[in-house]
Formats: C-alpha cells, sequence, structure tokens
C-alpha cells in the first residue's frame, strides 16, 4: 500500500507500509521526547547537555581520564568542530583540559580533571534515575533485551568500515 501522499512513478521508491510508517513515527517521537527530558534533566541538574555529559563520562571510563580528541569525537559520533567547541565550553567550567600530543604534533588529549569528575560524580545518579524512569522502568526484562538487540543491529548497520567513509568525526 502507497501511503505517500506524492503520486506514484515509474521509478517508485520502496515506500513504508502503513505499519512500518508507525513504528518509525513513534521512534522518533520517542527519540526527541527522551534526548529532551535527558537535556533538561543535566540542564536543571548540571547546567549542561546530555551530549556533553556523554563526553565527560568518556573520558571519566577512559585510561587515566583521557582521550585524543579523534577518539571522543569518534565515540560521541559528531564532527570535530563540534566536539572542539564542546570541549572549549567544558574547559571554560574548569571540567575539562586541553593537552597536545607527543607524538603527534596535530592531535590532542582531552583529559577529565577533579572538578569534572566531582561534577559527574554528583550528577550521575540523577542522570541515571532519569534514565530508568523514562526506559527500563517503562519495560520488560525482555522488552529490554529485544530494544538492546534491535539498537545494536540499527547501529551495527549505519556504521561504515570502508575507507574514506562520510562519517561525523571525520569532517
Amino acid at each position: 500500500m502507497n501511503t505517500s501522499p506524492i503520486p506514484p512513478s515509474a521509478d517508485e521508491p520502496r515506500w513504508l507500509t502503513a505499519e512500518e510508517q508507525r513504528v518509525w513515527r513513534s521512534y522518533i517521537e520517542a527519540a526527541t521526547l527522551l534526548e529532551d527530558h535527558l537535556d533538561r534533566q543535566l540542564q536543571r541538574d548540571a547546567g549542561m547537555p546530555h551530549v556533553y555529559y556523554g563526553l565527560l563520562v568518556k573520558l571519566a571510563e577512559s585510561p587515566r581520564r583521557r582521550l585524543r580528541m579523534t577518539e571522543l569525537a569518534r565515540y560521541a559520533k559528531i564532527t570535530r568542530s563540534r566536539l572542539s567547541h564542546a570541549i572549549a565550553r567544558l574547559e571554560k567550567n574548569g571540567w575539562v583540559r586541553r593537552e597536545d600530543c607527543p607524538s603527534d604534533k596535530r592531535g590532542q588529549f582531552a583529559i577529565l580533571t577533579d572538578e569534572g569528575y566531582e561534577v559527574l560524580r554528583r550528577t550521575a545518579p540523577g542522570h541515571v534515575d532519569a534514565v530508568r524512569q523514562a526506559v527500563f522502568d517503562r519495560l520488560t526484562p525482555e522488552q529490554q533485551k529485544s530494544l538492546g538487540e534491535i539498537m545494536r543491529i540499527v547501529a551495527e548497520g549505519l556504521q561504515p568500515s570502508e575507507a574514506g567513509a562520510d562519517l561525523p568525526w571525520l569532517r
């Protein structure tokens, strides 16, 4: 069944079925609402957006709380320019500092400061509670497992492995 408002043509795309359209729109609505919910919680509790929190978490989990900027961009799935802007804001707050890479004159490390670690330690319980209330408390264990499997399959399918792929962290 063609659910598109566009009339069919000779080169007819494979339109979404009514059920696929319902699933897709439900996903978009949930993803948008969830990101907004987490952003509001983190802005209220720590004065930072969700993406900044994710950067602090990744640094906290890294050896010596430091990571190459290129690796941090790859983890966050953001452009190097956006990462640089985020790190500048985190530096201004005293939560992160940059350090030149001794083996690569163009490379830099982002390093989580003690102050940044403390902000993360104070903020994490509220963030985990927000995630739990928004997602996990609403799903059965079977639904949680299915959601994890589905998101892993989608993520793996979208992560190109070929050289020269157009990836945000390479821009």
